[in-house]
């Protein structure tokens, strides 16, 4: 079978046309602007992209057209797809079609954290000598691909909120169907697509109900968005977890930073889990991945044992180089209570030195500034912010800078931001480099512009 991918670059589905190929479809694909990493992963398998939409790509006709939720009505190729009488689907539903059905899957949903769970989950049943299959939004530094489809029951999914596709306005998780549900977190974010918190909630409850009786829920008991939700109605079992609160699964910490804590169900412990990840954050992520690793078929000591060896997610605290004693991370916080929490792991990390933290707000959310009076609490944690303001940003981001106080500075250009860092920058500070893009290549311009002025 021909499947034809529009909008193939995006991290779902390039993991989609990756599924398709290894199922033993021809897979072909087109977008915007075709770009890396996921252009340079997919021409390296032998699929085929067309760059741009021009509705000449759909001849010869293909068997089935996947359309990405990039695409909208009035895309010349949407206008020719609907007019020609192809076949044409979501990705979210070519998958619960095509690779979920009669697996064991497992989904990841939440605010935030679920490329790293998603990853945790898989790396720990992969340990466990399932051979799952998996599809996650992000790189994996312990696999060499983001999707697969694995020899073994299970299937990983990570679980987005994001609609669909154009003619299907669900978010894409009501599709997968899942046996145990991870629920890490709520709060309210993608503003260009829901109205408010309660329509988020609508989606998960949705979710919820199509969890069977059989299956397992493991939510994070310390967020109240998730238990009014769940009181919304829940028929299967739950299973909690929290750092912080009473749950089934909970984490004894030994380290501030969160890099060394013990795993307790039910009071008992299970075992130590001692990791390069850092903040509170990815401690509960851990407590959620193994508790959803264990229904899934893995042993409780066993999933412990294998976080120890998990390397984590690249751009979620990615060590990106150290020159002149000066460290530059990358992390995709683009909310701010992960740019709170990112900024709280780091302090753990390294107590007293100094973090200069630097944001591009780049997320839809971001742009249209819903949660601009929020954005001055989030980088308190930082001794020095850098707010980058990109040209389409249709809100004061001066006003953030002028909340934050004299340590907060904006810059209109990555150029003379990278110039600005490498003046000031002095051994032994904390860069951490935020966005949800490539932020125009500045950390690796930093890192080099270190390099040079120590060489100097």
């Amino acid at each position: 079978m021909h499947v034809h991918i529009l909008g193939i670059c995006g991290t779902f589905m390039g993991g989609i046309a990756a599924l398709a190929q290894a199922a033993g479809h021809r897979v072909t694909g087109s977008d915007k602007g075709v770009y890396p990493p996921m252009s340079t992963q997919l021409e390296a398998l032998g699929i085929g992209l067309i760059e741009g939409y021009d509705p000449s790509q759909l001849d010869p006709a293909p068997d089935v057209v996947l359309v990405g939720n990039v695409l909208s009505r009035g895309n010349p190729v949407v206008e020719r797809l609907l007019d020609s009488g192809i076949p044409y689907t979501s990705g979210p539903q070519w998958l619960a079609e095509h690779v979920l059905r009669g697996r064991h899957v497992v989904a990841v949903a939440g605010t935030h954290g679920k490329t790293t769970t998603t990853c945790m989950v898989a790396w720990i049943l992969e340990q466990a000598g399932l051979s799952p299959g998996f599809l996650v939004g992000g790189v994996p530094a312990d696999f060499d691909r983001s999707a697969r489809l694995g020899a073994g029951a299970p299937f990983v999914v990570e679980a987005d909120e994001y609609d669909t596709a154009f003619f299907d306005k669900r978010a894409k998780f009501v599709h997968y169907r899942p046996r145990t549900l991870v629920l890490n977190n709520l709060e309210f974010d993608h503003a260009d697509i829901y109205p408010d918190l309660a329509s988020i909630q609508r989606q998960v409850h949705h979710l919820v109900r199509t969890v069977p009786g059989a299956g397992r829920i493991v939510f994070n008991a310390g967020d109240p968005a998730l238990e009014a939700t769940l009181a919304l109605g829940c028929w299967t079992p739950r299973e909690g977890f929290s750092h912080c609160v009473a749950a089934e699964w909970q984490a004894r910490l030994a380290t501030a930073d969160g890099s060394r804590f013990e795993v307790l169900r039910g009071g008992r412990v299970l075992g130590t889990v001692a990791w390069p990840l850092m903040g509170l954050h990815n401690v509960d992520n851990a407590l959620a991945a193994i508790a959803a690793a264990c229904h899934a078929g893995a042993a409780p000591e066993a999933a412990v044992d294998a976080l120890c060896r998990f390397h984590g997610v690249r751009r979620r605290m990615e060590l990106r180089g150290v020159a002149g004693g000066v460290a530059v991370y990358d992390d995709f916080a683009h909310h701010p209570t992960a740019i709170a929490t990112t900024l709280a792991g780091l302090r753990g990390r390294v107590g007293g030195a100094r973090i200069v933290a630097v944001l591009e707000p780049r997320s839809n959310t971001m742009k249209l500034g819903v949660h601009r009076e929020e954005l001055a609490g989030a980088l308190a944690g930082a001794d020095r912010v850098w707010l980058y303001r990109p040209r389409d940003l249709g809100w004061d981001l001066g006003a953030v800078a002028g909340a934050i106080g004299p340590s907060a500075a904006v810059a209109d250009d990555v150029g003379a931001l990278v110039e600005a860092l490498a003046a000031e920058l002095a051994p032994g500070d904390q860069v951490l480099v935020m966005s949800n893009g490539s932020f125009e290549g500045l950390h690796g311009r930093l890192v080099e512009a270190l390099r040079a002025k120590e060489g100097a």
